[in-house]
């Protein structure tokens, strides 16, 4: 691939555009970091072979923007664009310019991000593959009276969730039937504020479950590597605060299902790239059911990279550029066991409050089995327009109790002066006897906050 005329413009910021610079470099791709004016400082800019400003700061000025991106590809020479996670990522109308300009979108096709991305569109396509779903909702809920019929059968509680949305947003528990009209009413105003679709759908809530993901990479003529799962059950307001993996729950014959589960899940569309199939797990009665398909590069690919011992970015690029697997499943393997924490530039003494700000002063924590993904350096300016993540930590070890112990050390080593982070709650929820036992679910850490 070296010899290849391939130019990877990196359409997205911070930690994630640096991750996938390095990529290319492993690959010796030549690459160009496409940035806002307040990320004209930042690492990956710094670092970059060649960089691009397409706009101001706001996002929506610049990594929102397709035209920009498109024509930054066009000014450099570019035939290829990675756009990591977030902004335009799980965008099918961005793929498909990319595809009528004639350049690479690493990612899958715009038919399989439409159709994964529509939560109740991929819930229908998944109960055709023969893949278990959350009792809810055959298609969308149109109106409170739909959302009434659908409640009534699968029982209460129940939720809605935004169609097009995720993180959260436009998704509101409803414990019984006097509540539904007024939740209703809310989620679907959320669900246009944040993706300017207020479709919303309903489905049975399960009661302290376990959110467990599956990594998968796919040719989209029909193969499929399966790398292992992930938990990220601590989540606070749906945002992932620690993962790992594998899942000290999930026993071996669930595991097996499960990831017979995802491939059937990518297999159905004709999915190629990297991809998350997430499903939720009830510990009480060993089911598990399909949630929602990620149709990009997770935030918390590093803790499969450390289990698996594979460039899972390196990987899809060239699944997106060569169109083949890099490995056969028997020659992958699974070794020991991998935690991520994410580090974020908020004050947990002010309710998570946001805190950007110059970094006065930061070190990363190094040793044995220690991994820091980060775009932080001495002086740089943690702008406010955009999501606060600093620095993802990962710690890998021959068992969960080594890499538990290996993360407490780096915590403890991890220093940012300047600027409040989330390194010292994260310890401590480390340190917690839930997770020491690996005993938790989705509420676990909501309910820690609350007492």
């Amino acid at each position: 691939m070296s010899e290849s005329p391939v130019k990877v413009l990196i359409a997205n910021r911070g930690e994630v555009a640096l991750r996938v610079l390095r990529a290319c470099r492993a690959l010796g791709l030549p690459s160009v970091v496409a940035f806002s004016e307040a990320d004209r400082n930042s690492l990956a800019v710094r670092l970059a072979d060649e960089a691009i400003c397409i706009g101001s700061a706001a996002a929506s000025d610049s990594y929102l923007k397709a035209d920009r991106i498109i024509a930054a590809a066009e000014l450099t020479g570019a035939t290829a664009i990675h756009p990591g996670y977030g902004f335009l990522s799980e965008n099918p109308h961005f793929a498909e310019i990319c595809r009528d300009c004639g350049l690479v979108f690493v990612g899958p096709s715009p038919k399989a991000i439409q159709l994964l991305g529509d939560k109740a569109a991929a819930k229908a396509t998944m109960q055709k593959a023969g893949v278990p779903v959350i009792p809810g909702s055959s298609g969308g809920v149109n109106d409170v009276a739909s959302a009434e019929e659908a409640a009534r059968k699968v029982g209460y509680p129940v939720i809605l969730k935004a169609v097009s949305g995720g993180g959260g947003k436009g998704m509101r528990l409803v414990t019984d039937a006097a509540h539904l009209p007024e939740a209703f009413q809310t989620a679907a105003a959320e669900a246009k504020a944040g993706f300017g679709d207020p479709s919303l759908y309903l489905e049975k809530y399960l009661v302290a479950p376990r959110h467990v993901e599956v990594q998968i990479l796919a040719d989209g003529k029909g193969g499929v590597l399966c790398l292992g799962e992930r938990d990220c059950s601590l989540q606070r307001h749906h945002q992932k605060v620690v993962e790992e993996s594998p899942c000290a729950a999930l026993p071996p014959e669930v595991r097996k299902k499960m990831m017979r589960a995802a491939a059937a899940a990518v297999q159905s569309v004709g999915y190629a790239g990297v991809g998350t199939a997430e499903f939720l797990f009830e510990p009480s009665t060993q089911n598990f059911y399909f949630m929602e398909m990620n149709t990009r590069l997770q935030v918390e690919h590093p803790v499969t990279e450390l289990v698996w011992g594979i460039d899972l970015v390196a990987a899809q690029l060239q699944v997106a550029l060569v169109g083949a697997l890099p490995w056969k499943q028997e020659e992958l393997q699974p070794r020991g066991h991998a935690i991520e924490v994410r580090i974020n530039a908020e004050d947990p003494t002010r309710d998570f409050a946001p805190c950007p700000g110059q970094v006065q002063f930061y070190h990363a924590p190094g040793g044995p089995g220690i991994r820091v993904d980060s775009h932080l350096y001495d002086g740089y300016v943690v702008p406010p327009y955009y999501d606060s993540l600093l620095a993802k930590v990962i710690a890998h070890g021959e068992n969960r109790e080594v890499a538990r112990r290996r993360m407490l050390t780096a915590l403890e080593e991890f220093t940012v002066e300047g600027i409040a982070t989330t390194a010292e709650f994260a310890r401590a929820l480390l340190e917690s006897p839930s997770f020491v036992k690996g005993d938790y679910h989705t509420d676990t850490l909501q309910e820690m906050l609350r007492d």
